[in-house]
């Protein structure tokens, strides 16, 4: 007599497409939640993400769009909240590997097409922390989700 199952059983192993997919995904969730309860922000982040059709990456280089309403100073014309801060973040989950030089470039190029107030890359890998790093000039410098996220920041340059 065949066996019979109660439970939906998961398979022990996954292939490494599937892994990667996986990881990335985590990535994604561990990131997000790092800097709604991390970041100490009065004004709560909204995030948008850019994932594929079936939940895995889709093209492009930014991975989350963390947007808010700049309720600081006045500008010219405008009333406070009128304008946002802008962080672009990319994650990387498991052994995928940090972005190239080519990718560092893209990354500036956006942050200065869309103002963005800072470049974020997020790696997160299973059992450990998960590790923020501001892009600063052409290097990743170690960073706290509540320098990041907390309180405004200067724009890069």
């Amino acid at each position: 007599m065949p066996r019979q199952r109660t439970m939906i059983e998961e398979p022990t192993s996954l292939s490494p497409g599937r892994k990667a997919q996986k990881t990335a995904r985590w990535a994604r969730i561990m990131t997000k939640w790092l800097i709604t309860f991390g970041g100490g922000a009065r004004t709560k982040w909204k995030f948008v993400e850019f994932g594929g059709p079936t939940g895995s990456e889709s093209r492009g280089i930014v991975d989350i769009l963390a947007i808010r309403k700049d309720h600081g100073r006045e500008r010219e014309g405008l009333k406070r909240g009128d304008p946002f801060e802008i962080i672009l973040i990319q994650t990387k989950g498991g052994s995928a590997p940090r972005p190239k030089k080519e990718d560092v470039d893209r990354l500036s190029r956006l942050a200065r097409l869309y103002h963005a107030r800072a470049v974020v890359l997020a790696e997160w890998k299973k059992g450990t922390h998960l590790q923020l790093y501001r892009l600063d000039g052409a290097e990743w410098r170690l960073a706290t989700a509540k320098e990041l996220f907390g309180m405004r920041i200067r724009p890069n340059k």
